[in-house]
């Protein structure tokens, strides 16, 4: 019998299928999916469990749940619509089937100490930092690590920047945009964190390349370039041959980096690769003008049918970049996106 069962009674327990794989379990009264997932010992995907940052997301294939909070105030209207829910806020009224986006089970997380490592200034608000680690991390390219400093409860999310290996990295590198007032950003920015403890944990995310034959459009905003950086950079070590057009969105012409980087991609790139800097509020004769979403249209035109989209960086970019690509036929399976929430997005 299992524990459920002998807390609950058989008829209150629900039972959840979850796929790819064979994985079941109980779901307990007045218990949400992850967290019974989680009391199981089931490397269930989650990271905030308060139903903010939609790592848990999960499809809902046949049953019915209650949501304790509405899964809208994380699911863009389309994921609802598809049918997606947030394990966290989920209570199974019925027996489950769910499918998710990283095989429960698959990577374990690990929590460790870090030491901060080389501070690089990538531009004027954006740092690349680097963290060394005695547990080598693995990763699937485009995923993310927490970040607690000084022993507190708070932690900030941000992307792995460089391409994963086979046997893991001690050293790891992420991208981190100043964000004025933020709890984190203003110690680092202004040198205060050099004596600072730290503690990593990861992998986390449910943004990684998908299999496929169809073109790739990559869309990044600010320092949602790194997630990116590492897919791409990860595709080509694979040898990918898939064409891929990459916008980047910035300000100004200040706000480019890493340009080196993604020129050493496109040298690599075993198929065709274009790169398209758009600028929103400068004009330059070498540059394309506007929101990098407004673009979309012409770089599916150039790309050809089948595309997969991939997005990171502001609320606003995704939902905006969500409407472009689903008016011009690319269906919710094919875009993935990692929203970069901050201080002044999470309030």
């Amino acid at each position: 019998m299992s524990i459920f069962k002998s807390l609950f009674g058989g008829s209150a327990a629900k039972r959840v299928q979850v796929t790819p794989g064979e994985i079941t379990f109980e779901v307990g009264r007045d218990e949400t999916v992850l967290e019974s997932a989680l009391k199981q010992g089931l490397a269930y995907p989650h990271d905030c469990t308060v139903g903010t940052c939609g790592s848990c997301r999960s499809k809902l294939v046949s049953g019915k749940v209650e949501a304790i909070t509405p899964f809208g105030y994380t699911l863009s209207r389309d994921k609802l619509e598809a049918g997606y829910i947030l394990a966290c806020q989920a209570l199974a009224k019925t027996d489950l089937v769910l499918e998710v986006e990283i095989p429960v089970g698959e990577a374990p997380i690990i929590v460790q100490p870090a030491v901060l490592g080389e501070v690089e200034d990538l531009t004027h608000d954006i740092k690349r930092v680097s963290w060394r680690v005695e547990t080598a991390l693995t990763w699937r390219a485009g995923q993310y690590v927490n970040v607690r400093w000084n022993g507190g409860a708070q932690h900030r999310s941000y992307s792995l920047a460089n391409a994963p290996t086979a046997e893991g990295l001690t050293e790891v590198s992420t991208f981190i945009r100043h964000v004025p007032g933020g709890a984190f950003t203003d110690l680092l920015f202004t040198g205060a964190l050099c004596e600072a403890r730290f503690e990593l944990d990861g992998p986390h995310g449910n943004f990684w390349l998908r299999d496929g034959k169809g073109p790739l459009l990559c869309i990044a905003g600010g320092s949602g370039l790194a997630p990116v950086l590492s897919l791409l950079q990860d595709a080509a070590n694979r040898r990918v041959r898939r064409d891929c057009l990459l916008l980047f969105g910035a300000r100004a012409q200040r706000d480019l980096y890493a340009l080196s980087e993604i020129a050493a991609i496109r040298s690599a790139w075993t198929a065709g690769f274009d790169f398209w800097p758009i600028l929103s509020e400068e004009s330059a004769e070498a540059y394309r003008r506007g929101m990098v979403t407004d673009h979309v249209e012409v770089a599916l035109e150039k790309l050809g049918p089948g595309a997969q989209a991939y997005m990171c960086g502001p609320p606003p970019m995704i939902d905006a970049g969500i409407h472009a690509l689903t008016a011009r036929g690319i269906g919710l399976p094919d875009i993935h996106y990692d929203k970069f929430t901050d201080a002044s997005t999470r309030g």
